[in-house]
């Protein structure tokens, strides 16, 4: 049987055609803000916004902002085996990319934030005496929208506005209890300590413009939102709080909590602004689970996400605004709510290291989920400010690095958004976990309240002594025994 001899135009069209297809794939990758990764991913590139909020595509920088996730950084740098056994200490229990339909990935596209949307419901064990408790969170981590110079107003619609969007596609997804980050409707000014203008994004936590705003998008698509905000309370002389409030999915007001914990430390002046909070740790039942709000700072103190715990909050929102900081210099431009800067120097991570860990240990030791959000981008004010640092003035408080993720009682969480950008993260979980963790672990059972209770109750004294048993040989008492001696 004679051989087909190969047919050498056949093979030059077939290499035209996979070269041509590499170059469009390459060009396509290229231009575009958003690529689809994975069947729950709409991920995020390196976009930077400039003043009139055109997206521009810049190449990669060596500095602090040329991350987007550290799991994206795992899964493209190691092997597929290697991977999976660091996902599986990092991350646990591997949580399943949901679909994303193409309207959700339209306007990610269009409105440049990312989407990611997993699922964590194949880790519970079906129970024959409950079903399942399946709840999908929507958390929304976002930049500034507006110039800081440009009046209140203007700055509150640019950032509802995107709210909007998002909460829309967060409804596409079927989303039922949506969390927003820490001041949603402003700029996070109080690193500059002036009191105009920022003082007049403040509302009532009730009747505000922004729980209005939210009511009707609650009940439009008969959704929970927690809603972070800066309130005035006009019956109490006016007092300044940072607040949250939770808006139920009938388009009701339920309650409010005020931040429990005000930090000290760099330029996070809020002191300046409002004091702690005066409401202790509610827990609001919602149609979608009992829900408890740990504002930003109190991640760090253990016995403010217990005190939810022993309240039954089966869901702690963590809305935050924590930061890299990065020295950008002076910039002429004050509004660059996504900067990535060649040759930024850094000075110091601050508390990245711990946002990874802190709410999913609090996941473990609770016994609950913990929404962790935290918002994104640089934001330039109009009047240089210093940090107490000994260093120079500068318009900006640092990097604001997103990477909100959800972490589970077993030990397991998500991926988290991108370090660079606004993003939607979607999380299906299911509720039940909580007390087959308990049942497992038995970290509640074990717990020795009336112990801690008693020595708390003693430490809050004056007259409190602290329980150290000294070694007697650190003040020459004790004498050293021969070997003859010991005989």
């Amino acid at each position: 049987m004679s051989q087909r001899r190969p047919n050498l135009q056949h093979y030059c069209w077939w290499w035209f055609a996979l070269i041509a297809t590499t170059f469009l794939m390459m060009m396509i990758h290229s231009h575009s803000s958003f690529s689809s990764f994975g069947g729950g991913i709409v991920k995020a590139e390196e976009v930077m916004i400039d003043l009139e909020g055109n997206p521009h595509i810049k190449s990669n920088d060596q500095g602090m902002t040329s991350l987007s996730t550290v799991y994206d950084a795992l899964k493209t740098h190691l092997p597929e085996q290697t991977f999976a056994q660091v996902r599986r200490i990092l991350y646990g229990n591997e949580w399943k990319s949901l679909s994303i339909p193409e309207q959700v990935r339209s306007s990610a596209v269009k409105n440049k934030f990312e989407v990611r949307a997993y699922s964590m419901i194949h880790n519970v064990a079906r129970e024959q005496t409950r079903p399942p408790r399946i709840v999908r969170l929507g958390l929304i981590q976002n930049s500034i929208g507006a110039n800081t110079t440009e009046p209140v107003d203007v700055q509150y619609k640019a950032i509802e506005e995107k709210i909007e969007r998002m909460i829309d596609a967060a409804a596409l997804m079927g989303v039922n209890v949506v969390g927003l980050q820490e001041a949603w409707t402003m700029p996070f000014a109080f690193c500059t300590r002036e009191k105009q203008p920022w003082m007049e994004f403040a509302e009532e936590a009730e009747t505000g413009r922004s729980t209005l705003f939210l009511r009707r998008l609650a009940k439009k698509y008969n959704m929970v939102i927690v809603s972070p905000i800066l309130e005035r309370d006009s019956e109490h002389n006016d007092v300044i709080w940072n607040t949250a409030v939770v808006i139920g999915n009938r388009g009701n007001y339920i309650g409010k909590v005020r931040k429990n914990h005000i930090p000290r430390v760099g330029d996070f002046n809020e002191a300046t602004y409002y004091l702690e909070g005066n409401l202790g740790h509610p827990v609001f039942e919602t149609q979608f689970g009992r829900i408890g709000i740990n504002i930003c700072y109190g991640r760090h103190i253990p016995l403010n996400w217990q005190s939810y715990g022993l309240n039954g909050a089966e869901i702690v929102f963590n809305p935050s605004a924590h930061f890299t900081q990065i020295m950008t210099g002076i910039s002429t431009n004050y509004f660059k709510s996504l900067t990535f800067l060649k040759n930024s120097a850094t000075v110091g991570a601050l508390s990245e290291p711990m946002w990874p860990i802190e709410g999913r240990n609090a996941a473990i030791a609770n016994s609950y989920f913990v929404a962790s959000i935290n918002r994104v981008g640089t934001e330039y004010f109009p009047n240089e400010f210093t940090s107490a640092d000994g260093k120079p003035a500068h318009k900006d408080f640092g990097h604001f690095y997103g990477s909100s993720y959800v972490s589970a009682p077993d030990a397991s969480r998500s991926p988290e958004l991108t370090r660079l950008g606004d993003g939607l993260l979607v999380a299906e979980i299911d509720l039940n976990l909580n007390r087959q963790v308990k049942d497992k672990w038995m970290f509640q059972s074990t717990s020795r309240y009336e112990m801690y209770a008693k020595e708390l109750n003693e430490f809050i004294k004056p007259t409190f002594k602290r329980q150290i048993v000294r070694d007697p040989s650190l003040n020459g008492a004790f004498e050293e025994e021969t070997p003859e001696q010991s005989l």
